[in-house]
Order: C-alpha cells, then structure tokens, then sequence
C-alpha cells in the first residue's frame, strides 16, 4: 500500500468537478503533514496561489496567519513540527462571479478521518475558518461565536477566523481578538514549538 499522503497527492475524485468551474483546473492536491507534528493548523482549501506553488498558505493569507502566530516561514514549514491539513487538499476553483466555491465535502468524507487517525495526539491545534470548525468542534454558532469562546478549548485547540483580507473588517469589529486571544496563542505555539 501507498502511503496515505501519497495517496492523497494521486486524487483525482474531483476532477470533473474542477473542469466545470469558472478556473477548469485539474486537482492538484497539496498534502502537508507528518504523524510527529506538534502542531496542527486545520484550514479551509487551498486558494489559486496555492494550488499554483504547491505549497500550503503561500500567500497574503499565510502572512498573516504566521504573524497571528509568532512563527517565523522556516519554523511554519517545518513538517517534522507543523502539519496542515485543510478540509479539502485541492483548490477548489471560483464560481462565475470568482467566488470562493467551498471545499467539496468527497474530500474529508474520503480522507479527514484517516489523516486524524494517522496524526494521532497532537499536543495543539488551530483550526482556521468556520469549516475547520465544524469538522474538529462540531460547532453549529458563528465563526464570530466560536472564536470568542475560545477559552472553551484552550489550550490544545484554538478555533480562528480565516486570516483572509476579507475578514479585515470582521478583524477590526472584533479587537478581543488581537488583544485577548492571540497573546495566549502565540505564547502556546511557543511552548509547543520549544517542547
């Protein structure tokens, strides 16, 4: 047998899908984990940057993201330390209008399971945009709901908004957010890291 994200990277299940988009691109599943990773970062789907560079949050998204964090590029690509695993490995493409399509749900019914399995115990996770939450919380409230109870799950899972530009204005209606709880977060990716 392959190992699992060699099968992950040989996908092809939404192929036809992704032809129909407004993109017609073909997957390109980009597979970033390691079973001895201290930390997950779940996401949402790779965007256009990424499905171009094959790597994962290659884009102003990721600049963020790593900001929210306290790591620096070299540590946030560290595999034997950092897995990320979106909801789905493929870019999804954009409708019509070049909106965001969400990640096809064939993705995590085919593999999410048996990639959790495979991570096993990961001492912390930090789960990115509302699809992430759903998936690893089961949260049924808002991305705003879910995030400002983030003490809920603390230490070992903090939910986050997606770090998009989009959510620039979410950002500044929401100053809890940079105040409260990235401080604990980047101090916890700290320990984690140095563990």
């Amino acid at each position: 047998m392959k190992p699992l994200a060699e099968e992950i990277r040989s996908c092809r299940l939404c192929a036809d899908r992704f032809a129909s988009t407004a993109t017609a691109h073909q997957p390109r599943p980009v597979v970033w984990f390691r079973p001895d990773a201290r930390i997950l970062i779940a996401g949402q789907a790779p965007g256009a940057r990424v499905h171009e560079s094959g790597r994962p949050f290659t884009d102003p998204s990721g600049d963020r993201l790593r900001e929210w964090l306290g790591l620096e590029e070299e540590q946030f690509y560290d595999q034997a330390r950092v897995s990320i695993v979106p909801m789905a490995f493929c870019f999804p493409g954009y409708d019509a209008r070049k909106a965001d399509l969400p990640p096809p749900a064939i993705c995590k019914k085919t593999w999410h399971h048996r990639v959790m399995s495979e991570l096993g115990d990961v001492p912390l996770t930090i789960l990115v945009g509302g699809h992430a939450h759903k998936f690893h919380l089961g949260a049924q409230t808002s991305v705003t709901d879910t995030v400002r109870n983030w003490q809920q799950h603390a230490p070992r899972v903090f939910a986050l908004p997606h770090p998009s530009w989009r959510n620039t204005a979410w950002l500044k209606k929401n100053p809890w957010f940079e105040t409260d709880l990235l401080p604990v977060l980047r101090a916890r990716v700290k320990e984690v890291m140095d563990d």
